[in-house]
């Protein structure tokens, strides 16, 4: 009997493979034959890596004759040295858009509109605890589609559920009974015993008991939806390469009813692609895996994806939470290929209604991210899946490193401005050192990392008007322009508010406290004023000591701070307002 012993009967024969736990500190035995990426991969990671470190050496360099005297003080060392460690993301991300967009100027022909699958595949939704109406509503999307399509025999839907609680499993297994009633694939429900591993323990399950039925496997998020155009070129991918193991598509969020929520969606419908075409061109066969949306192999799957339990007490020991990461690294350690078709189209997945209900979601990942560093050493993996954890720690690590940034660039601006003057150092030198700061190099580099943190943004807009997507009216080049306008002003703002937020959760970690696993808000609810400012009251009270101490040290050094402050101090009213939802379709 399963879980709550409510639908045995929904099941089918069980077909069993062997999925042993596989500890992280062994290299498996059986080694595959190295994937290979497409041609070109290594000329595209040598543009990548080496565009980035050009741009961190020369950002660096003007940062440290920026600082003037202070840079020979202990605060300067360290600030010029942040300032490059906090570039590198910048650089990186930068140099992949252009990547991306250079890529997205050749284009491909069309996939075809039918491709012949044989066998059948399994859809798999893992469920906790989510609202049964919405979920049912994304199966029975997909279901009249393949039905219409002809696709019944091509998939079986399985609802993977470890809701615990009675009633809503009752719900969960009356709401696929409906489903099975109306015309379509079959359709199967699970609740679990017990909820060891959590999602990765889950999907563990599955394979356990009917892995063997299936060659592959794709994988849903309970707000995910895939067109059955896009499944069956998954499947098809798949089974031309027998060397992938795992295929991730590039899935656009989609059905926000909040300002916050369509603000995301346009970044990833305009921003999201070239930044996904240039990865999956320099990851090649080495890529990564989001967790969902993306075709398995369950052989592969079975062989290498067995997680350990982590040593220690949380928040670093215990289950793996990212454990999408280290599946994909775990796979390409045993050879298997693990690629992105960053063109194929049809795949989408909700977004957080509110900036609170990310950072609720954030906190988790932050936590699973951290928990990498206890992965990234493992023998036998590849380089870039190293990079790919290191890339996921640095991301959450840099919020608290920019605060420290910040500190610092008050603690030199007070130095340059009170030290004592060394115009002759102990060094042989030809002409005095000025104690000054020189304030017009450094708006220049503030220019600079702006105009860098700003390209992928830009050069997704031109690919977008360049694309066979491009607006056709004079009104909807308005909508497009009017809205990256509107997205970039509102990202600007309120990306100090999510820094302090984020250096707050790297804290939380650090000192031992465990974020637990709680279901994901994902329909738009009123957020009143008073949850927006208990929420932002941290970064206020820190952006009016930073505009206290920069007005202390220098008016002009409050100016240059400016962004941040004023992001800081206005984040209670901008949280509230893209909380609201769409009242018309004009902002849509």
């Amino acid at each position: 009997m399963d879980g709550l012993n409510l639908a045995p009967a929904l099941l089918p024969q069980e077909a069993p493979v062997a999925m042993p736990v596989r500890p992280l500190a062994e290299a498996p035995r059986r080694w595959l034959r190295a994937p290979a990426s497409p041609p070109g991969t290594m000329v595209a990671r040598l543009f990548v890596f080496g565009l980035a470190a050009l741009v961190i050496a020369g950002a660096s360099t003007e940062m440290w004759r920026v600082l003037g005297l202070a840079r020979w003080t202990v605060s300067g060392v360290l600030m010029t040295g942040l300032f490059g460690v906090l570039l590198a993301p910048i650089a990186l991300s930068f140099s992949t858009a252009l990547l991306g967009f250079l890529v997205l100027l050749r284009r491909e022909p069309a996939a075809p509109a039918h491709l012949n699958v044989d066998g059948r595949t399994a859809l798999l939704m893992p469920v906790c605890n989510e609202d049964v109406e919405e979920v049912t509503a994304l199966l029975a999307t997909m279901r009249r589609e393949m039905h219409a399509r002809g696709a019944d025999d091509d998939f079986d839907i399985f609802v993977l559920s470890d809701s615990r609680d009675r009633a809503l499993a009752v719900a969960e297994c009356k709401a696929v009974l409906r489903l099975r009633q109306a015309p379509g694939c079959r359709v199967f429900y699970r609740n679990r015993d017990e909820n060891s591993g959590r999602k990765a323990g889950n999907i563990a399950e599955w394979v356990r008991r009917f892995g063997a039925a299936y060659e592959a496997f794709i994988i849903l998020d309970a707000d995910s939806l895939m067109r059955v155009a896009t499944m069956r070129h998954l499947v098809a991918a798949m089974r031309a390469d027998p060397q992938a193991g795992l295929i991730q598509t590039v899935p656009v969020l989609t059905g926000g009813q909040t300002i916050f929520a369509r603000l995301q969606e346009f970044a990833s419908r305009v921003y999201g692609p070239i930044l996904a075409a240039g990865a999956a061109t320099w990851h090649g066969a080495d890529g990564n895996y989001w967790g969902h949306n993306a075709i398995i192999r369950t052989r592969a799957f079975a062989e290498t994806c067995g997680l350990p339990s982590l040593p220690g007490r949380k928040p670093f020991g215990g289950d793996i939470m990212s454990h999408d990461f280290v599946e994909a690294a775990l796979l390409r350690r045993a050879g298997w290929a693990v690629r992105m078709l960053p063109r194929l189209g049809g795949s989408f997945e909700g977004g957080p209604p509110t900036l609170p209900d990310l950072d609720a979601r954030d906190r988790r990942w932050c936590q699973g991210n951290l928990q990498h560093a206890a992965v990234i050493g493992a023998p036998g993996l590849h380089p870039l899946s190293r990079l790919h954890m290191a890339i996921g720690i640095g991301s959450y690590a840099a919020a608290l490193l920019w605060l420290v940034f910040l500190i610092l660039g008050i603690v030199a601006a007070l130095q340059a401005r009170f030290l004592n003057p060394t115009y002759f150092p102990e060094t042989q030198v030809l002409f005095p050192q000025w104690p000054v700061v020189d304030a017009e190099r450094a708006v220049w580099v503030f220019a600079a990392t702006l105009l860098l943190l700003l390209t992928p943004k830009l050069l997704g807009v031109l690919s977008t008007a360049l694309s066979r997507q491009r607006p056709r009216s004079l009104a909807a080049w308005g909508r497009l322009l009017g809205g990256a306008v509107v997205e970039m002003l509102v990202s600007a703002l309120i990306s100090p508010a999510t820094m302090v937020r984020q250096a707050g959760h790297v804290m939380s970690v650090l000192v031992g406290r465990d974020s637990g696993w709680k279901s994901q808000c994902r329909d738009a609810a009123v957020l009143p004023f008073s949850e927006a400012l208990r929420f932002a009251r941290a970064g206020v009270v820190l952006g009016l000591l930073l505009l206290a101490a920069a007005l202390a040290v220098d008016p002009g050094l409050a100016a240059w701070m400016s962004p941040v402050i004023v992001g800081l101090l206005l984040s209670p009213p901008l949280i509230w307002a893209t909380a609201q939802p769409m009242v018309s379709r004009r902002p849509r």
